[in-house]
């Protein structure tokens, strides 16, 4: 038993250093390659040298988040192609050491690494892009919003706004929609004011409404009042607010993704592709361990064609898993499938390959 211990430990071992090493490779890689990009956009707009090592600061989680699953592969090939090129494989076999058991320690590390990987996509990546995105705006003028359209957000915890279209250059809101709900019952609306236009005061810091009414609610009876003009001096968002409530998903944390949808959802508003990509961001994490147990057997083998085939197969296993995965997303967001059936889809599938794969390398 102390033996299997001893050989854990040291199947771990070997597997964490192997993609520690991937991890920096891949991402060095990756950060020359789009600095070369961008080169020309930090030359143009003269953007410090500080702002820019802050921006591939921010960059790099995630860039982890993308290359993770392809960095645990090419560990997992690594470590087992090396421990059968060396016949220590063989070693273990003849210690009746089974490929299940031999693949037991690397499964458990990256299950591990995934639970990890949910907390790190879906809390930390996205406070990074944040920043990215901020630098991106202010100092490459790269992505700059001139107009928004479609903008939902909760102004407060009993208020909901929706605007259809915000023209940045005029600071104008048009077709907006204001509503009310009960602070006990949230369920119950208790006013609602739709105008045409939407104006910000700066002297005064408020809204004025034009062409609009307002509906209010009561138990029985329902109040309408119509204007041409209106003040809200108690909206709690300005110009500049409007357009950072159009975040994209990506930036949002599971937390702020997960009220989004919900929001999304009271407000009677299509949350398809929200819901989407909250779900695939946990499904994603969860690639890795379809990565190791395709790998593993595979590798495990000794074959002539030697590890660069190995890793070649592995790789074209790993696209064909990605490419697979943007395919269910397209008939999620057609409503085909359902959100989390649309996330989760390949994991399945690919999973019972993976199955199949292993039962053939164990003949």
């Amino acid at each position: 038993m102390m033996k299997l211990k001893i050989i854990d430990k040291y199947l771990i071992k070997q597997f964490i250093s192997t993609l520690f090493f991937a991890l920096i490779s891949f991402t060095l890689i990756f950060v020359i390659l789009d600095m070369m990009e961008n080169l020309d956009d930090f030359i143009d707009e003269s953007v410090n040298s500080n702002i820019v090592l802050q921006y591939y600061i921010v960059f790099i989680p995630e860039i982890i988040r993308l290359i993770l699953p392809i960095s645990i592969l090419l560990a997992t090939l690594f470590t087992s192609g090396k421990m059968a090129n060396l016949n220590e494989l063989t070693a273990f076999k003849a210690g009746g050491i089974s490929l299940y058991r031999f693949m037991l320690p690397f499964l458990i590390v990256t299950f591990f690494i995934s639970l990890i990987n949910i907390y790190f996509s879906g809390y930390i990546v996205p406070h990074a892009n944040k920043h990215k995105v901020f630098i991106e705006q202010t100092y490459m003028k790269k992505g700059l919003v001139h107009f928004g359209s479609n903008i939902f957000f909760q102004d407060t915890k009993t208020r909901i706004v929706t605007i259809n279209f915000y023209d940045i250059s005029l600071g104008q809101a048009n077709q907006v929609s204001i509503q009310d709900f009960d602070s006990f019952d949230k369920t119950k609306i208790v006013s609602r004011t739709d105008c045409e236009r939407m104006i910000y005061d700066t002297t005064k810091h408020s809204w004025i409404a034009l062409n609009g009414s307002t509906r209010i609610f009561n138990d029985s009876t329902e109040y309408l009042e119509n204007f041409s003009t209106k003040e809200f001096n108690n909206l709690h968002f300005s110009p500049d607010d409007v357009i950072k409530k159009q975040r994209k998903p990506e930036e949002l944390t599971l937390t702020e993704l997960d009220e989004f949808i919900k929001e999304q959802i009271r407000t009677g508003n299509i949350s398809t592709k929200l819901e989407i990509a909250y779900h695939s961001r946990i499904a994603y994490a969860f690639s890795s361990i379809i990565v190791v147990l395709f790998g593993l057997p595979i590798s495990a083998n000794k074959r002539k064609s030697g590890l660069a085939l190995q890793f070649g197969i592995n790789m074209l296993v790993t696209f064909l898993y990605l490419f697979f995965m943007k395919i269910s997303q397209a008939f999620g967001e057609n409503g085909i499938l359902p959100p989390i059936i649309t996330a989760w889809t390949a994991n399945f599938i690919f999973l019972i390959a993976a199955v199949v794969n292993i039962k053939y390398a164990m003949k």
